[in-house]
C-alpha cells in the first residue's frame, strides 16, 4: 500500500490544483495570514469567516471546514458548532485542530465538544492533545506538547475507531490512523518548530488535501502531512534561520509537483 499511496499523494496534489477548492477556515488570529498563504500556496482558496451570522452560508460554498481553537473565546466555539452542523448536513468534511486542549479547562471542553456535537473527519493535534482528547492523559505547556506517543498508539488506533474518525498526530514522525490502517509520515525540520503557526498551517494543508478528496480522509491527511514537511525541508535547505524560512516555506509548496511528491514523500503502512 505504501507505492500506492506515494501515487495516491501526487495524484491527489494535482487534483487539488485543477479544482482549486475552498477551505473555509474557522482559526485563530496568530496564523491567520500564514495559513491563507499556505492555502494559496497548494492551489485551494482560502477564505477566514469566523462571523457566527455568516459561517452556514459560508461553508455551503466550500470544500472543507477547517476549525482551530489557537486564540479561543466563547462565541467562536458557537460559530464553530454551527458551522460544522451545517458542513455535516452537506457532506463537507471537517478538520478539528485541538490547539492546547489539556492545557485549560477552557480549551480541553470545547474540543470534546466539538468532538461530540460536530462531524469532525481528521482531528490533527500534537501528541499531547490528541492523547487528551482521547482520554489517555496528555501533557500540555501552552499550545506544545510534553509528550509522545510510546506504546499509546493502539489507544488512539481504538479511540478513531470509536469516533469514525481520522487521528493525525504530528511530531518527529507523523503518526495517522482511521481505526483500521497506521500510516507514518517522515519529514520535516527543526526550523519548523522555530516559527509560529507551523502546526496550525499543517492542519491547513491537511484541510485542503481533504477538500480535494472528501471520501478518502486517511489518504487525503497523509499526503497533506507529507507535502508540507516535504517543503519544510527544501525550505529550510535555502534559508538562514527562521526569518527568511518562512518566504522559502511558502515558494516550496508552491513548486511542489504531483510527480515530485510522489517520488519523495516518505510513507509507513501498517495493518
Amino acid at each position: 500500500m505504501t507505492e500506492n499511496l506515494s501515487e495516491r499523494a501526487g495524484a491527489l496534489l494535482e487534483t487539488l490544483r485543477d479544482r482549486r477548492p475552498l477551505v473555509h477556515h474557522l482559526t485563530n488570529m496568530v496564523v491567520m495570514n500564514f495559513t491563507a498563504n499556505v492555502t494559496l500556496a497548494l492551489g485551494a482558496a482560502p477564505v477566514m469567516a469566523p462571523c457566527a451570522e455568516e459561517v452556514e452560508e459560508m461553508v455551503s460554498l466550500a470544500g472543507a471546514l477547517l476549525l482551530n481553537i489557537g486564540t479561543l473565546d466563547p462565541p467562536l466555539v458557537e460559530a464553530m458548532v454551527r458551522a460544522a452542523r451545517k458542513a455535516g448536513e452537506l457532506g463537507i468534511p471537517v478538520v478539528l485542530d485541538p490547539v492546547g486542549a489539556g492545557a485549560t479547562r477552557l480549551r480541553t471542553e470545547a474540543a470534546l465538544r466539538l468532538l461530540g456535537e460536530t462531524p469532525i473527519r481528521v482531528l490533527r493535534g500534537n501528541a499531547g492533545e490528541v492523547l487528551t482528547l482521547a482520554g489517555e492523559g496528555g501533557l500540555v505547556r501552552g499550545v506544545d506538547s510534553l509528550e509522545e506517543l510510546g506504546e499509546r498508539e493502539e489507544a488512539l488506533r481504538a479511540f478513531a475507531q470509536k469516533k469514525g474518525l481520522v487521528l493525525a498526530v504530528t511530531g518527529k514522525t507523523d503518526f495517522l490512523t482511521d481505526g483500521t490502517r497506521k500510516v507514518r509520515v517522515r519529514g520535516g525540520h527543526p526550523l519548523m518548530a522555530r516559527v509560529t503557526g507551523t502546526g496550525c498551517a499543517a492542519t491547513t494543508a491537511v484541510a485542503c488535501f481533504l477538500a480535494a478528496a472528501p471520501e478518502e480522509p486517511l489518504e487525503a491527511a497523509a499526503a497533506g502531512l507529507a507535502a508540507f514537511g516535504l517543503a519544510g525541508e527544501k525550505a529550510a535547505a535555502l534559508s538562514q534561520g527562521p526569518g527568511t524560512f518562512v518566504p522559502h516555506l511558502l515558494d516550496a509548496l508552491a513548486a511542489l509537483e504531483g510527480k515530485t511528491l510522489q517520488k519523495e514523500a516518505r510513507f509507513e503502512v501498517s495493518p
